[in-house]
């Protein structure tokens, strides 16, 4: 039987039924179930290689990284060269010093006087190299930290919906509330304006995540946000 190949790399995205490795040398784990002398996905996931334990983590909702995506990510680590920030999928994205700002920012300077552990910042993806590390700028218009206001998540797959034809759904709701609000393509939304309407924000796009298969949602959305802010609101484009 020999000591087992792996046919798949490490954080490869693979599918139910997939065979992953051959041999008896590489054991099943969460994800994974052996078949004779083969290890084979049982869900769609990203392969983890533990030792000699192959598991998958499950990819629904979580976001898989873009070229030319502006994201919102939170900076987890500050490294020599950059930062290091959580953007709601498996991999990390890279925050270089020389994508961070225009001016120059010299080796030695004090990282945390750009961007702190917990900043919220918006990027745009310049990079997805195939070991899945995840370069983003902060160089260009609208990207930049985020001050204040209130972060939520939601479903990736829903962001289109939530944006709407031509972004007609987000700037009904900015319309409706004046909050400012940004929708990163990773499913990380920043709101603010006042509480109140923070939580108007948020609930119309609870409500569109959660109904977004239906037809007339403009319109319902469009009832909600005018009874709760008592504002008229025009329709630019139906769904």
């Amino acid at each position: 039987m020999g000591d087992g190949k792996l046919l798949v790399k490490e954080k490869d995205v693979v599918v139910p039924g997939e065979v992953l490795a051959t041999g008896m040398g590489y054991l099943p784990g969460h994800g994974t179930y052996r078949d004779d002398n083969k290890i084979i996905a049982n869900r769609l996931g990203l392969l983890i290689v533990e030792g000699k334990v192959l598991k998958t983590v499950p990819l629904t909702g979580r976001y898989l990284p873009k070229k030319n995506d502006v994201i919102i990510g939170k900076v987890i680590d500050i490294l020599m060269s950059g930062w290091k920030l959580e953007i709601n999928s498996p991999y990390p994205a890279v925050l270089p010093l020389k994508d961070a700002s225009f001016s120059y920012i010299a080796k030695d300077a004090d990282l945390t006087k750009y961007f702190e552990l917990d900043d919220y910042v918006v990027m745009k993806i310049t990079n997805v190299t195939s070991q899945k590390l995840v370069d983003v700028t902060c160089k260009g218009q609208g990207l930049h930290k985020l001050r204040g206001g209130r972060i939520i998540h939601v479903n990736t797959h829903k962001v289109p919906r939530i944006i709407g034809k031509k972004g007609s759904m987000i700037s009904m709701i900015k319309k409706a509330t004046n909050c400012k609000v940004i929708v990163g393509q990773n499913g990380i939304v920043w709101i603010s304006g006042e509480p109140e309407m923070e939580l108007i924000t948020v609930n119309a796009i609870k409500m569109i995540e959660e109904q977004s298969h239906m037809s007339g949602l403009t319109e319902k959305v469009k009832a909600y946000l005018e009874k709760a802010t008592g504002k008229k609101l025009e329709i630019s484009v139906k769904d």
